[in-house]
């Protein structure tokens, strides 16, 4: 049986200390593992519907051929693992900007570790995403220029409350702009927030995309005793040239 609370690792980073930490449910008896950047909690393997709905609801608004697929933010892999679930999916493009959440994944210290670093689908890029949705070179260094079917995109906890100021520019009409040039005709752009929908949001989004809406992803809160709530956004380019 695991320890009640063990801090499996802790590393300063640009953006704060990160720590990881696996701690055991007194309900369930079951190993919890946390992410923590500062004194900010960023994600449990507890709450994992909204990040796996980011992917499902992502990737149903695709047609049923080989798919390409980009995800901002590895954190515990959940997002990236329900990519590779789908067997219509041929790359994974993960990309985050700790170096250190990339190697719990290699070094097998969280539960997906060993499943997203043993598929040769997927590939785990050390970068900043915000600058790269910036780029005219797009998301993959090593492939200027590549497009993607679906870019997912989990990093903030929402649009207007991001984990750094650079991040901002992302959300309004001119970075969504830059994002969808890396997307194919027809392509998704999906993000997870963990605030309600937001009007002024999805109104960027509709102004830059052809289709834009938020759903709102319920799930059980066994904290708190009751139902807890994300919302996902879903963005589709105008697809009248789309080509797969």
């Amino acid at each position: 049986m695991s320890l009640r609370f063990e801090e499996i690792d802790w590393q300063p980073t640009p953006m704060g200390e990160i720590s990881l930490r696996r701690r055991r449910h007194p309900g369930s008896g079951e190993d919890v593992y946390e992410v923590k950047l500062g004194d900010e909690f960023l994600m449990s393997s507890l709450f994992t519907a909204g990040e796996i709905a980011l992917t499902e609801l992502g990737l149903a608004k695709l047609p049923d051929t080989e798919l390409d697929v980009a995800v901002g933010g590895l954190g515990l892999g959940y997002t990236a693992q329900a990519a590779l679930d789908d067997p219509r999916v041929r790359s994974l493009t993960v990309i985050d900007a700790l170096a250190e959440v990339i190697d719990w994944h290699q070094r097998h210290l969280v539960p997906l570790g060993a499943r997203l670093t043993s598929d040769a689908r997927c590939r785990l890029v050390h970068g900043d995403f915000f600058a790269l949705a910036a780029d005219p070179g797009g998301l993959d260094p090593e492939h200027p220029g590549r497009r993607f079917h679906a870019v997912l995109l989990d990093v903030d906890h929402s649009p207007r409350h991001v984990l750094h100021p650079r991040h901002a520019a992302l959300y309004e009409p001119a970075g969504l702009r830059a994002l969808a040039e890396h997307l194919h005709p027809g392509g998704v752009f999906a993000l997870w927030s963990n605030d309600p929908p937001d009007e002024e949001f999805t109104s960027a989004l509709r102004e830059v995309f052809a289709q834009a809406a938020a759903h709102v992803v319920d799930f059980d809160n066994p904290l708190q005793g009751g139902t807890s709530a994300n919302t996902v956004y879903l963005a589709v380019v105008h697809n009248s040239d789309a080509r797969y």
